[in-house]
């Protein structure tokens, strides 16, 4: 693989990417989301390096922390978190989901996610256990973390 220049650059722009009005999120009367999602890494440059995986992360956070205090304005009922995927960092995504008209799939169900996983120590410092709930699943191709505000209706629910 190519050595990755420009990162000053890369994460500065990562960082205003974190920025909610970079994000047409409609919320008026017809406004709904069905597992919208977006990857703020989406080329894997996080499985290249840990650091560079940890400074993804915190923009995965920062955007949620942003997107909440937007939904905070939506009237309707929401599910929202962050999936962390233990195989490709690529894959990790800021989640919405609401009733909407392309399914009868609200609210959003994950199976056994063991809510009392054991936090990597990596993510201590980045994750505030008091605002977060981290929960963790395994399936036939990934291992991924959730994490998700309290007060929002768990995946399991």
């Amino acid at each position: 693989m190519k050595k990755f220049r420009g990162k000053r650059r890369y994460f500065r722009n990562l960082r205003k990417a974190t920025a909610v009005e970079q994000y047409d999120l409609n919320f008026g009367n017809e406004g709904w989301f069905d597992g919208w999602h977006t990857h703020l890494d989406f080329f894997g440059l996080g499985n290249t390096s840990f650091k560079v995986r940890r400074e993804h992360i915190k923009a995965h956070l920062a955007l949620y922390e942003n997107l909440l205090e937007k939904l905070d304005t939506y009237d309707k009922p929401y599910q929202s978190w962050i999936e962390l995927n233990n195989e490709d960092a690529g894959l990790d995504a800021v989640y919405i989901h609401t009733p909407n008209p392309n399914a009868d799939n609200f609210p959003l169900k994950i199976e056994n996610i063991n809510w009392h996983c054991v936090v990597p120590r990596c993510l201590w410092d980045l994750i505030d256990m008091k605002e977060l709930n981290v929960g963790f699943y395994n399936t036939e191709a990934n291992s991924c973390y959730i994490i998700q505000a309290k007060g929002i209706k768990l995946l399991t629910d």
